[in-house]
């Protein structure tokens, strides 16, 4: 994983992130705790092709939350598999 810790972003700013994006997405930790992903504008236009703008007023979580469900898994499976991905992270 593309990995860059908060602290080098403040240490070498833009340039930190420039140099993690050529090796794709970049993952940002803060606290040793995952924060946020970076990704390239090519990549954010690819992705956002054909997606409908969010409302006015309407913030990413509403907009997730009122679009339909599709998915197979159950609640307390994502739910497990998600613990799983933050214990992994708290070992590193």
């Amino acid at each position: 994983m593309n990995i860059v810790t908060a602290a080098e972003i403040k240490r070498r700013g833009m340039a930190a992130i420039e140099d993690g994006l050529r090796q794709g997405p970049l993952h940002i930790v803060k606290r040793n705790r995952p924060a946020a992903v970076v990704i390239s504008e090519e990549e954010y236009q690819r992705l956002s092709q054909g997606r409908p703008a969010l409302a006015q007023g309407m913030n990413a979580v509403q907009w997730l939350l009122k679009q339909p469900s599709g998915g197979a898994r159950e609640r307390g499976d994502i739910d497990a598999e998600l613990q799983s991905d933050r214990d992994g992270w708290a070992d590193r």
